[in-house]
């Protein structure tokens, strides 16, 4: 809840204009300028919206500075621990853990929506076998609007639920849909009899051949990227879901734009960039080298997967990521691997070399989930898209929240003219 606490005072051509300041329950004040063109004729400017809250919002808060964050509340650190994916999705969406009985009935909504229409299958036979799968993603789901029209009403809560419920069971599938047709092997249909992760990978690895036995090391560590990635407050995608929503789209067409805005490698591509930057790397032996091509200031060579926008301590998704990544790799027996013998090579300076202390660039949680994701056997090329799948519920909860927030109103940003003024057209021979 929002309060009044004072007012800011802003003076142009000397004339002084209050602004009134509101406090949240936590984090930085807002200077509330929404009069600010009709007292003043000016607009605020601010690119990146660097210190602009665009919205309210009680789902997720970041502390860049104490490297905290909290959904609904409670610290990552805890849901990471005690919860699974659904006990998460469900707190994201509705504010509250589930208690068993919730619980229950929320997992069995959810798993009688994890098929998709057969008629979407064919979908994926117009995409190019070597398409990258964000691209399948962001059309695939931007179809569903096609085939589900009995939950587009978005003024009707019912249709929002039904609609959440059915994004949150089909991306998995959709996911793997993507996957398999890419490499040219059968879809396999979802079980309902396994977890919502166990589910997934059964998806991704099974064959219609041989039995598939999800290993439970493996799956807690899917559960856990699922959780850390499943929102982080009003970052680039989640806004450009906001923006869209806040038009009217229905809310399959949100949820595809916020899956291409996910798919920039400045976003959700930021860990397939890591991986293709400790390829290029390549040896033990070179990391010297690299680490200081980071430091050189006139070297175009940036160290992926290190330092945060909004985080300028220890990312607490990282440290949750990182003990991931050792039980993943000591699951597996990959601690000999060359690529995640350089990695942890890479990570072991980082944390301890002044230059990169000093500047807090510490390994941020990307670094840490593309290497765990390469040891579960994902693509380097569907990282972004399991990214996309976790950060679903996140884009589900913000929308949701957005539509039955009475302030809503559509976007619509301001600008800094730069360009020619008022001019007239020239006879083509005078031009």
């Amino acid at each position: 809840m929002t309060t009044q606490q004072r007012t800011a005072t802003l003076t142009i051509d000397g004339k002084s204009v209050d602004f009134p300041v509101y406090s949240g329950s936590i984090g930085p004040d807002v200077i509330d300028i929404r009069s600010l063109y009709g007292k003043t004729g000016t607009f605020t400017y601010d690119p990146g919206f660097q210190s602009t809250a665009a919205c309210k919002s009680s789902i997720t808060y970041i502390d860049g500075d104490k490297g905290e964050l909290l959904y609904r509340g409670y610290p990552i650190e805890q849901l990471a621990v005690h919860c699974d994916f659904l006990e998460v999705c469900y707190l994201l969406k509705n504010g509250e853990l589930p208690n068993q009985a919730q619980y229950d009935d929320w997992t069995n909504r959810v798993k009688r929506h994890t098929m998709v229409h057969e008629q979407l299958v064919r979908f994926y036979q117009g995409f190019r076998r070597d398409a990258h799968p964000m691209a399948i993603l962001v059309g695939v789901v931007g179809a569903l609007s096609a085939f589900y029209h009995d939950s587009l009403d978005i003024n009707n809560p019912e249709h929002r639920l039904v609609a959440a419920i059915r994004l949150i069971a089909k991306m998995p599938t959709i996911v793997a849909m993507a996957y398999k047709y890419n490499i040219g092997q059968p879809f396999m249909y979802p079980r309902n009899d396994l977890s919502y992760s166990a589910n997934f990978m059964h998806m991704m690895f099974a064959t219609p051949a041989e039995k598939y036995e999800p290993n439970p090391v493996l799956v807690r560590a899917l559960d856990r990227i699922l959780i850390l990635h499943a929102d982080h407050e009003q970052n680039a995608s989640t806004s450009t879901v906001r923006l869209s929503g806040s038009s009217g789209a229905n809310p399959f067409a949100c949820i595809a734009a916020g899956i291409a805005c996910l798919w920039g490698p400045a976003h959700g591509g930021a860990n397939e960039a890591c991986l293709k930057m400790l390829e290029e790397i390549g040896d033990v032996s070179r990391v010297g080298q690299y680490i200081k091509r980071a430091k050189d200031k006139n070297d175009s060579f940036k160290l992926m997967g290190f330092g945060h926008r909004v985080y300028k301590n220890y990312d607490p998704r990282a440290k949750l990521m990182r003990e991931t990544c050792h039980e993943v790799l000591n699951e597996l027996g990959l601690h000999d691997d060359p690529l995640f013998k350089l990695a942890i090579e890479l990570e072991k300076i980082a944390l301890e070399d002044d230059y990169f202390v000093e500047k807090k660039l510490y390994p941020n949680v990307d670094f840490y989930s593309g290497i765990v994701q390469r040891a579960l056997g994902i693509p380097t090329q569907l990282f972004t898209g399991i990214f996309a799948l976790a950060r679903t519920i996140g884009w589900i909860a913000q929308w949701h929240e957005m539509i039955g927030d009475p302030e809503n109103k559509i976007g619509r940003p301001r600008q800094l003219y730069v360009g020619a003024q008022q001019r007239d057209v020239q006879p083509m021979a005078n031009r």
